[in-house]
């Protein structure tokens, strides 16, 4: 059986680098799963990515010897168990904010005794080179689980959250803790209060040990992230790198006229 080399770079205090997957086009995948990416994230949270197309997404990341993750919807047992029986080699769980939510989305995870993950499918284990035996043996140690930091309240949970057994890592998603600052008397968060709480995750991270994340834009804002001590940091995303090239090409050829993509990440 395989083994997950994101977990074992994480847990050696070694950064990861890879993007998310927001097209859930096959051509785009097969492509980046051949470049050197520490891991590549399904994003079925905001994209229109069905069953089916991920199970073959995370098919084709795994064949081509790469380690496929999956952004769940939300953290529900049955979301989480279906990523994971797909083919994820991992979760990534948006809107993480109380020890409640994160234990149940670590014991989705986890078959019995640790967690409540129920017994079947097949797919998850061809994507680890494994007999199903093996994999339910196996899955308890290679399956990551990483945790989403997206508001003040998470923050304010970090130390009791990130010190929970099966936590493999924590991501922050910058847009959503930003828009979770904002309140009706302060509908304009500053940046450096923005800042102040990134940090702050961080420093949690270091002192329960869990290590810690985040999306950003370019590889110059990645190793900045990797010299604070963050280790599983997204690089934008396919959609993204595409929309960049092309916006490039544009400027050079259409000078005169705007640009700019409606892509976030």
């Amino acid at each position: 059986m395989r083994t997950n080399r994101v977990k074992r770079k994480l847990n050696s205090g070694e950064p990861t680098f890879g993007v998310w997957l927001s097209l859930g086009d096959h051509y785009a995948t097969r492509t980046l799963a051949r470049m050197p990416w520490d891991w590549l994230t399904l994003d079925m949270e905001h994209s229109p990515i069905d069953w089916n197309q991920a199970a073959i997404l995370f098919g084709a990341i795994a064949d081509a010897g790469g380690v496929p993750l999956a952004r769940v919807p939300r953290g529900d047992h049955d979301l989480i168990k279906r990523a994971l029986d797909a083919g994820a080699w991992g979760i990534v769980v948006p809107m993480v904010d109380t020890v409640e939510q994160a234990k149940a989305a670590i014991a989705a995870a986890k078959y019995p005794p640790q967690g409540s993950r129920s017994v079947g499918g097949g797919m998850h284990s061809m994507n680890f080179d494994a007999t199903p035996e093996e994999y339910y043996a196996h899955a308890n140690d290679e399956i990551l689980v990483v945790l989403q930091t997206e508001s003040p309240l998470g923050v304010a949970n970090a130390k009791e959250i990130y010190a929970l057994p099966g936590c493999d890592a924590i991501f922050i998603g910058p847009n959503d803790l930003w828009a979770q600052m904002k309140t009706v008397k302060d509908p304009s968060p500053t940046k450096e209060g923005h800042e102040a709480l990134i940090q702050q995750v961080i420093a949690t991270g270091k002192e329960v040990g869990t290590p810690t994340g985040m999306h950003v834009l370019t590889a110059e804002q990645a190793l900045s992230r990797a010299e604070q001590g963050m280790q599983f940091i997204a690089v934008g995303s396919d959609v993204r790198m595409m929309a960049v090239e092309a916006e490039a090409t544009l400027q050079k050829l259409r000078p005169d006229q705007d640009t700019e993509s409606v892509v976030a990440y």
